[in-house]
Formats: C-alpha cells, sequence, structure tokens
C-alpha cells in the first residue's frame, strides 16, 4: 500500500500527435473493447443454449453487475495502489477466467451455476480495471486535450461495436459461442502487453501516515456530493441506467427469440448501430465547443431514451436498425461529456475514489434491474420490458437541465 499512478508534469507530457504512450494505452483498450463485443452475443447465446431461460440470463447480467456494490472499496484501490498494475492483474485474469468459460462450453462441461461464478468474478475485476483506467488517463494527457482523449477512447470503443458483433455472429454461426469466448480471451492478453509496454512512473507514499479505509471512502461520497456537475449527472445516470440495464439484459433475447432473427441479422444490427456510435463520439467534441454540457447531455439522452421505447415497439428489421443507430449515437454522446466533467473537476488524489462512488451511486441499481428483467420478461414479454426502460431513460434526461452543468 502507499503507491498512487502516473506522476508526469505538464511539461513532461507530449502534445497529443507525439503522445505515443497515450496511442498505445487506447490501443490496449480498443483490443479489449472488440473482445467485450463479441462477449455480448455469445454468453446470452450460451445460457439459451443451457436453461433457455431469460430469467437465467437476467440471474448472469446481475452476479456480472453485483460487484458494483463494491465501488467504493474499489476507488480506494485505485487510488492508493499503482494502478498500472491493478490494469494488468484484471487483464490477466480476466483473460483466464473468460478462456476457462469458453473451453468449458465447448467441451459441453460448463454448466449455468459455473457461469454466475464466472459472471461474478469477471464483473469484480471490470469494476477495478475501469476505475484505475479512468484515474489513469488525466496524467497520461495534457488538460487541453482531456475531451479529445475522451472522445477518441469512445469513438474506438464505438469501432469495436461496428464490426465485432457482425465477427462474433459469423464465429458462432459456423462454430460455436465458445470460440468467441476464446478471442474474448485473446483480447485480454493483447491489451495486458499493451499496458504493460507503458513507463508508468509512480509516486511514493511511505512517508505519509495511511488514513482509514472509510475515511478515504468518506472523502470520495463527500466531494461528489459538493461538487453539484458530478452530482446532478450522476441523479441523471441512475434512472437512466436503470431504464438501459432493462434494456440491454434482454436486447439479445427480444432479437432472437421474440423476432426470430438469426444470429448474423442479430450481429449485423449491432454492427450497424456503431456507425451511430462512431458519429455520436466525433460530434460530441465539436458540439462542446459551441454548446454547454447541459445542452449536449439533456439532448442525447432524451432522443437515447425515446429511441428505446420505439426499439421495443418496432417489428421490422429495418426500424430495429435505425432506432438502435439513433441510440448507440446519443450514448456515445454522452459518455465523453460525463467523464471529462469528472476528470476536469477532480483532483488526481481523489480520482479513484470519486469515478468509483459515480459508478455506485449509478450503477448500484443494475443488478436489480437485470435481474427485473428478466422477471418482467417472463410474465409480460421482452417487448413490454425494453419499452419501459426507454420509458424510464427517457424522463431522466430532464435531470440534466440544472444550471450547475451550464458551462
Amino acid at each position: 500500500m502507499g503507491e498512487s499512478d502516473v506522476t508526469l508534469t505538464t511539461s513532461d507530457i507530449p502534445v497529443f500527435k507525439k503522445n505515443y504512450p497515450v496511442f498505445r494505452f487506447i490501443g490496449g483498450n480498443v483490443i479489449s473493447f472488440f473482445g467485450d463485443q463479441i462477449h455480448l452475443i455469445a454468453i446470452p447465446l450460451m445460457v439459451l443454449a443451457i436453461t433457455g431461460s431469460p430469467l437465467s440470463m437476467g440471474l448472469v447480467a446481475a452476479f456480472e453487475r453485483l460487484p458494483i456494490l463494491f465501488q467504493p472499496f474499489v476507488g480506494v484501490l485505485a487510488d492508493r495502489f499503482n494502478r498500472k498494475y491493478l490494469l494488468l492483474i484484471c487483464d490477466l485474469a480476466r483473460c483466464i477466467i473468460i478462456g476457462l468459460i469458453g473451453l468449458l462450453f465447448l467441451f459441453d462441461r460448463l454448466d449455468i451455476g459455473l457461469l454466475y461464478s464466472g459472471a461474478f468474478l469477471t464483473g469484480v475485476l471490470s469494476q477495478i480495471y475501469n476505475t484505475s483506467q479512468f484515474a489513469s488517463v488525466p496524467k497520461l494527457v495534457r488538460q487541453s486535450d482531456l475531451h479529445l482523449v475522451n472522445s477518441i477512447n469512445t469513438g474506438f470503443f464505438n469501432t469495436a461495436v461496428l464490426v465485432a458483433p457482425g465477427l462474433g455472429g459469423l464465429i458462432i454461426s459456423f462454430y460455436n459461442p465458445g470460440y468467441a469466448l476464446l478471442i474474448n480471451s485473446l483480447s485480454f492478453l493483447i491489451a495486458f502487453f499493451a499496458i504493460l509496454s507503458l513507463n508508468m512512473k509512480v509516486e511514493s507514499h511511505s512517508g505519509i501516515k495511511q488514513k482509514t479505509v472509510w475515511i478515504d471512502i468518506k472523502e470520495g461520497f463527500q466531494f461528489v456530493l459538493q461538487t453539484k456537475p458530478i452530482l446532478y449527472t450522476n441523479l441523471a445516470m441512475i434512472a437512466s441506467v436503470f431504464g438501459t440495464t432493462l434494456f440491454l439484459t434482454m436486447m439479445i433475447f427480444h432479437l432472437t427469440e421474440t423476432i426470430k432473427l438469426s444470429t448474423e441479422q442479430t450481429g449485423l444490427l449491432l454492427s450497424i448501430g456503431g456507425v451511430g456510435a462512431i458519429c455520436g463520439a466525433l460530434v460530441t467534441n465539436a458540439l462542446k465547443r459551441v454548446w454547454s454540457y447541459r445542452g449536449i447531455l439533456f439532448s442525447a439522452s432524451f432522443i437515447g431514451g425515446l429511441s428505446i421505447v420505439f426499439f421495443g415497439m418496432a417489428d421490422t428489421y429495418f426500424w430495429l436498425v435505425i432506432c438502435n443507430a439513433v441510440g448507440t449515437l446519443a450514448a456515445s454522446m454522452l459518455n465523453p461529456c460525463i467523464v471529462t466533467i469528472r476528470q476536469t473537476l477532480t483532483p488526481n488524489k481523489l480520482l479513484g475514489r470519486v469515478q468509483a462512488t459515480s459508478r455506485f451511486l449509478t450503477w448500484a441499481l443494475m443488478p436489480l434491474a437485470a435481474l427485473l428483467a428478466g422477471i418482467f420478461a417472463s410474465k409480460f414479454g421482452t417487448g413490454y420490458t425494453i419499452v419501459l426502460g426507454g420509458t424510464i431513460s427517457t424522463f431522466a434526461a430532464f435531470i440534466y437541465l440544472h444550471h450547475s452543468l451550464d458551462f
């Protein structure tokens, strides 16, 4: 205990065009993003093959999201320990776990209990990784480049959304969902070596008396509650994430079981949605020059919520594609703005805790939403569940109109 992360001063950080370390950092993320998008299709199909139950899918999603409740402690980890080591451990561990699940499914030895366990463990590791990654970025780039880097990172993520689901659908169509998870496992291994190549200097705090974990957690909560732009984006996200989780948990089931799309059609639909997502990530950087965060966040959230409502009501492939593209465009406009607000207003020593606290507040209801998605879908159908989720997300947009976000 007693190490924080990168300690470069502004003069040490190269201009964006020559900032090769951040390029490698983003590159490792991109490869991992590709694997995650393939994972998005493979896991529901595995659940379908093992149980055929939407409730089981809800339970898998709930177990994967349950570690969100550990976020306050994850934030302390990210602020007290070397963030590079945390990133490396998480990538290597996820590589092993996801690879084992893929192999067990290939040899018909995977049962639903093991899938629940794997979902929970990867969920814990993903929470630690995401918080450490968030806290690392501001010290790798100049302040003036922060929103640009967050936009590019989101853009590359959405490129993965564009390409990977179609690839995953083809792999699963011709082979087996197990092979898709092996590719996901390989992506974590490649990301591991990308992070390993970075020369992240660390600052020792061995001479400083460590506070208790509870005091560290309290500081994170106090900062979030006192910083209005962060507080109100979190309040909006609580409702928005709940609604979106209802949608995402049942999305693949809805497309394959209710709408009766083939695996190839489902993968293609998700990939086409990536086009809108890439556009959203690119346009947000330009919009920020002429529009406040308040305007961008409200518009993107409102449009995104409506797109989910219409997705649940659509019964033709064309309209499903359009709704998904509009929704991913809106979502990709939100993310760089919210991330940059948190990173800009938070001192480095609190970055991990503020991100973890924000995730805890906004994501704490995700396990419940995932479980309710399975229950609602079993009783009322997947379409009803998705429309309900979209309605909640649409109303959440009005919280972004708070005056503190008008900058």
